[in-house]
C-alpha cells in the first residue's frame, strides 16, 4: 500500500513541475495512439515517450500523459512542381550521350526518357529526334499538421535508409514527399518527423535494409531473413519498445539481400488443390494479340497463312488454347471460372479503348497483355483498385504493387546457376571463358568462384573482338577429375568455337593417356540465348559436354502425361510451350484464388507449385509488386533436355 500511495505522490510531484514548466496533460481516448496525440500537441512520439516513459509498455485508455510544449514551427512548407509547358526538338549528334544532353538542356535523364518512351528499349543513337521537355516550377506552400523537418538526403543514402533513420515506414516517407524520386540523390531535401539529431537512428554501409511486409512475424522473418527473433532486435533494438509492425524499416546483415530471398531448402513444394477452401466464382480477363480486326473468316485459307506467318499470333492462340485448358481441369476440382477474353491488337491504344470501355475493379485477376509497353498500361490501370495484373511472357518495365511478373529475371537464373555450380562438391575447378562484351558477367563469376580460371575472347590489332579463343589459351587448365567451364556470350560463332575446341580435348590436350580419360568437362551458362541454338553449333557437342544452363520452365514427360493426352484430343497437335504456359499460370492463378481470399494472400514467399513445365514462388519487391523466384536447372542428356538434380 506505501509502494502505491509513493508512486501516486512522485506522479503528482512530477505533474507538479511539469503543468510549472507550462507543460499540458492529456487523457487518452478509445482509438487515440502515441502518433495521433503527438500530431495532435505538435510534437513527436519521443518528446511524449520521454516524460512519460511507462507508455512504451502500458498505452491504454484513460491514461494521463504529459504533454511537452510543441518545439516545431507549424509554418508552410515550400514545395516545388514542375509543369510541362512545351517541347525543344533536338536532334542527336555523334557522341553524344544522354548524360551530355541533360547537362545541355538542364534536365533529368529520367525526364528525357519519359518523354522519349523509346529509349526505355534502345539505346541512344545518331540521328535520334528527342522532344526535350520545357518546365516551368510552380511553387505551392503546403501547411503540414505534423511534426516535419527539412531534411537533406546522404550519399548512398535510399528511401528504406532514410526511413529507418528517422523510424518511420517507406509509405510514410512518400506520404510526406509526394513528389520523392524513385531514386534519391545526394542534395535532395525531404519532409522528415521532427525529431531530435540524438533520437535518429545510424545508418550503415555494412549492412542492409528490410521493410517488414503485411502479416510478417518473427516466425517468418525467421524463414526468410535466416534471423531469431533475438538477433533482430539485437540489431534493431527500437523492437523491445515499439514491437514488430509491418512497414517498419529493420537493419540487416549485408550478406542478406534486401529483396527478401528465402532459401529454398526451408520452402514446401504445395499441392493446393489439398487447401481449396474458396469456391466462390472467380472472375478473370486475359488480353491477348490476336488481330482479328485483320481476319476474314469467310477465307480460311488466308486466315491459316495469317496464323502462319504472325508469330505473336500464333503464340497468342497457343497461349489461349492452354487458359481453356486450365479452365476445365480447375472445374473439375469445383472452381468456376468467369472468363472474359480481349483483343489487345498488340496496340497501346486498343488497350486504352478497352480500359474506357470496361470495369476491371471486380475482377479477381487480369492476365496478360502480352507485351511490356502494352501490359504496363493495363497494370498501371489496376492499380488504383488493387486488381491483380499477371504478365505472362516478358519482364514488365514498371513493377507496380499490383504486379505479378511471373518469369524469373535473368538475375535471378544468373544466381540459380551460381549456387548450383557453387553446391557441386565433385567439381575440381572453374573456367569462365567470355567475350569482349561479358566482362561484367564474368567478373561477377570471379568474384563468385575466386579460384576460377577467366579467360577472355581475342582481340585484332584494331581492338575489335575475334569472337575466338586458340587450343593454347587452355593448355594446362584441366586437371584431373571434374573441371565446370562457363561460358558467356550471345555470338554464335564463339559458341561454336568453344564446343568444338572442348570436345576435341582428348585429342590434342595431353600425350598422357591415362589423364585424358579422367578429365570431365561440364559446360555451363548464366544465360541460355538464341547463340547456343544457332546452325554452327552442334547438339551433339553440347549433350557431350552435359551443357546445363538455368530455366523459367523444364520439358514436360511427353510419356504418361493426362494433359497431352487430352490436348491431343480437343487440338489433334501436341501443346507447344506456350499452350503449356498458358496451362500452368492460369491453372496456378485460379488454384491460389481458390484457396485464399484474394491472390495476394495466397502468394506468400513460402508457397511454391510446380505444374507441367512452370513452378512459381513469388516474394515482394520492397518498393513494388510480386517477382518468380522459381527457375530451374536444365542439361543436356543424350541429345534430350531433362532437369538436372543435385
Amino acid at each position: 500500500m506505501k509502494k502505491v500511495v509513493l508512486i501516486a505522490i512522485l506522479f503528482f510531484i512530477n505533474t507538479l513541475v511539469a503543468l510549472a514548466q507550462g507543460h499540458k496533460t492529456h487523457k487518452v481516448k478509445a482509438g487515440e495512439t502515441i502518433e495521433s496525440i503527438a500530431s495532435k500537441y505538435l510534437v513527436t512520439p519521443f518528446d511524449i515517450f520521454a516524460l512519460n516513459p511507462d507508455a512504451k509498455s502500458k498505452f491504454q485508455e484513460n491514461m494521463v500523459l504529459i504533454i511537452p510544449n510543441s518545439r516545431v514551427k507549424n509554418s508552410d512548407i515550400p514545395s516545388e512542381t514542375k509543369e510541362v509547358i512545351g517541347y525543344k526538338n533536338h536532334k542527336v549528334k555523334r557522341k553524344e550521350t544522354l548524360f551530355s544532353i541533360s547537362q545541355k538542356y538542364k534536365i533529368e535523364i529520367d525526364e528525357i526518357k519519359k518523354y522519349n518512351t523509346f529509349l526505355y528499349a534502345e539505346n541512344l543513337r545518331k540521328g535520334d529526334k528527342l522532344r526535350i521537355p520545357r518546365f516551368k516550377t510552380i511553387v505551392n506552400k503546403v501547411s503540414l499538421k505534423n511534426t516535419v523537418k527539412k531534411y537533406t538526403v546522404l550519399p548512398k543514402e535510399g528511401k528504406w535508409r532514410v526511413a529507418y533513420k528517422f523510424g518511420i515506414t517507406v509509405d510514410e516517407l512518400e506520404a510526406l514527399n509526394p513528389n520523392i524520386k524513385e531514386l534519391l540523390q545526394p542534395g535532395d531535401e525531404l519532409n522528415v518527423p521532427n525529431i531530435a539529431d540524438n533520437e535518429e537512428l545510424a545508418t550503415e554501409e555494412s549492412f542492409n535494409y528490410y521493410e517488414v511486409l503485411p502479416k510478417e512475424g518473427f516466425y517468418r522473418l525467421k524463414i526468410k531473413l535466416g534471423l531469431t527473433e533475438e538477433e533482430l532486435t539485437a540489431l534493431n533494438p527500437q523492437l523491445k519498445d515499439l514491437g514488430l509492425k509491418a512497414g517498419m524499416v529493420l537493419k540487416i546483415p549485408s550478406s542478406i539481400e534486401n529483396e527478401g530471398v528465402i532459401d529454398t531448402a526451408d520452402i514446401d513444394n504445395i499441392n493446393l488443390v489439398s487447401s481449396l477452401s474458396n469456391f466462390n466464382e472467380k472472375k478473370i480477363a486475359v488480353l491477348l494479340p490476336f488481330k482479328l480486326n485483320r481476319l476474314d473468316i469467310d477465307t480460311i485459307a488466308e486466315v491459316k497463312d495469317i496464323i502462319r506467318k504472325d508469330r505473336m499470333l500464333s503464340v497468342a492462340l497457343d497461349f489461349h488454347s492452354g487458359v481453356l485448358m486450365a479452365l476445365d481441369s480447375a472445374k473439375q476440382l469445383g472452381i468456376s471460372t468467369r472468363l472474359k477474353v480481349f483483343d489487345t491488337q498488340n496496340q497501346i491504344s486498343k488497350v486504352s479503348n478497352i480500359l474506357d470501355a470496361h470495369d476491371f475493379s471486380q475482377y479477381d485477376a487480369v492476365i496478360g497483355p502480352l507485351m511490356s509497353n502494352n501490359f504496363d498500361r493495363m497494370a498501371n490501370a489496376l492499380k488504383s483498385d488493387g486488381i491483380p495484373a499477371i504478365s505472362p511472357l516478358t519482364s514488365p518495365k514498371k513493377l507496380y504493387d499490383n504486379v505479378f511478373q511471373t518469369v524469373p529475371s535473368q538475375e535471378l537464373l544468373e544466381r540459380k546457376m551460381v549456387e548450383f555450380v557453387q553446391n557441386d562438391s565433385t567439381k575440381v575447378g572453374v573456367v569462365i571463358i567470355a567475350d569482349q562484351n561479358h566482362r561484367a558477367v564474368s567478373n561477377r563469376l570471379k568474384s563468385k568462384f575466386p579460384e576460377a580460371k577467366q579467360l577472355f575472347s581475342r582481340k585484332n590489332k584494331e581492338g575489335q573482338d575475334k569472337y575466338h579463343i586458340l587450343i593454347r589459351d587452355i593448355e594446362g587448365v584441366f586437371k584431373k577429375g571434374k573441371t565446370i567451364v562457363f561460358i558467356e556470350t550471345e555470338n554464335e560463332a564463339f559458341v561454336s568455337n568453344i564446343t568444338s575446341m572442348l570436345n576435341g580435348l582428348d585429342f590434342e590436350l595431353s600425350a598422357n593417356l591415362a589423364l585424358k580419360k579422367d578429365i570431365e568437362v561440364i559446360l555451363v551458362t548464366t544465360d541460355k540465348n538464341s547463340a547456343f541454338e544457332g546452325q554452327s553449333v552442334s547438339n551433339v557437342h553440347l549433350s557431350n559436354l552435359k551443357f546445363h544452363y538455368p530455366s523459367p520452365n523444364k520439358e514436360y514427360d511427353n510419356e504418361s502425361n493426362g494433359f497431352v493426352t487430352a490436348y491431343k484430343k480437343i487440338y489433334s497437335v501436341a501443346p507447344n510451350k506456350y499452350a503449356v504456359r498458358g496451362f500452368d499460370l492460369t491453372l496456378d492463378v485460379l488454384l491460389r484464388l481458390a484457396s485464399k481470399e484474394n491472390l495476394y494472400e495466397a502468394s506468400d514467399s513460402s508457397i511454391e507449385t510446380e505444374y507441367l513445365e512452370n513452378k512459381f514462388r513469388y516474394s515482394k519487391k520492397l518498393f513494388g509488386g510480386y517477382y518468380n523466384e522459381s527457375a530451374y536447372v536444365v542439361k543436356y542428356d543424350n541429345l534430350k533436355l531433362v532437369e538436372a538434380k543435385q
